[in-house]
């Protein structure tokens, strides 16, 4: 039965999931229902609340290579993966820009599962020697998927919020032995769980897992198990050798929002690090925005903040190219490149007199 009693709500300034609303000045009509919801209905957003709504503003873990999300880090037995990941880790929990590209701060857990603390003490200390930090956790053991690994990682993220990175070694370590079968589903249903866990704490989750020995025509092709892996995984990095003693390696990647690349690698052997020889593929730079460009010019040391309406903004920026929902939407839609290539972050504020554009440089 339905009520025809109606309530309005104002909608609020900022979704629940923490969006911005597409109209922030919408009212509803909500009938009293008793019966219960569709539980068919689709949640769908058309292509003009797609446009007008800002999604919150990806931050990459290093630049250009890893983002939120999980990601596979594949290469065969003994072959660099561990120090590179130690190194990763060091990177991530100091700040310290990796190859040149430039790396978010944050807390690091690396579980080395097949790794033991005095191992790891002399790797750490040939690598970086008493500059050490204490954002930069490690664990030699945990429980596997099924058993509590995600409460674990739950726990160490409650008690260190600014944790940016996990890695994961080996994707062995934690499978469950009924999940041995390697099939699509199985592959797919571990990836796509960490991959949720990730997501919903903004964070990069990194799993090391193996090659296989055949050889294929696509790198990415040998990596162990099904193809469920990759087809879950946002990215994944490839790690090849020449032959087991070469101090040179190959790393590809490839991921959902970065171009693919191919970096060639050398081992320092007195340090412990790799370093980086070469970028084998040019990667096309992403084309300016004029509109950023602009507002980057706009936003100085002495005034770093605009705050006004769409019709402000154009008048400030003396430009009769865009008309207001232009103007919005593109910001909308570039709101990463806002934030990480220029340092200026956008909000929307409504008061008495209509919406707001807040426009400020952070750095």
């Amino acid at each position: 039965m339905v009520n025809n009693e109606k309530k309005t709500i104002s909608k609020s300034s900022t979704a629940i999931d923490g969006k911005q609303s597409f109209d922030k000045n919408i009212t509803f009509n909500i009938p009293q229902i008793s019966e219960k919801i569709n539980p068919y209905a689709l949640e769908t957003m058309n292509m003009d609340e797609l446009l007008d709504t800002v999604f919150p503003p990806k931050i990459p873990i290093v630049a250009n290579i890893l983002d939120v999300g999980t990601y596979l880090f594949v290469g065969s037995p003994k072959v660099g993966k561990s120090f590179f990941m130690a190194q990763l880790g060091y990177s991530v929990s100091t700040g310290t820009d990796l190859f040149g590209f430039k790396v978010s701060k944050g807390d690091v857990l690396y579980l080395a599962l097949e790794d033991n603390y005095a191992r790891l003490q002399r790797r750490l200390s040939t690598m970086y020697g008493t500059d050490s930090t204490s954002n930069f956790h490690l664990a030699i053991s945990a429980k596997t998927l099924n058993s509590g690994l995600r409460e674990q990682l739950e726990d160490f993220i409650h008690n260190h919020p600014s944790t940016k990175l996990i890695v994961i070694d080996t994707l062995k370590k934690i499978r469950d032995t009924v999940q041995e079968q390697f099939s699509y589903n199985s592959d797919y249903e571990i990836i796509d769980g960490l991959k949720d866990f990730a997501e919903k704490h903004k964070i990069c989750l990194l799993v090391v897992h193996h090659t296989r020995k055949q050889a294929a025509d696509d790198i990415f092709d040998t990596i162990s198990g099904s193809n469920g892996l990759m087809g879950a995984a946002d990215g994944a990095f490839v790690m090849t050798k020449k032959n087991r003693i070469s101090s040179k390696a190959m790393l590809d990647i490839v991921g959902r929002d970065n171009a693919d690349q191919r970096f060639q690698l050398e081992f320092n052997r007195e340090q412990w690090v790799w370093e980086l020889l070469e970028v084998v593929n040019e990667v096309l730079e992403v084309p300016k925005i004029q509109l950023l460009e602009d507002i980057n010019t706009m936003l100085t040391v002495e005034t770093p903040t605009f705050n006004g309406s769409a019709n402000e903004l154009i008048e400030k920026l003396n430009s009769d190219e865009y008309s207001p929902s232009t103007i919005t939407r593109i910001l909308n839609v570039n709101v990463d490149q806002l934030l990480n290539d220029y340092g200026i972050s956008l909000d929307y504020k409504r008061n008495k007199d209509g919406r707001k554009i807040i426009l400020t440089r952070i750095n």
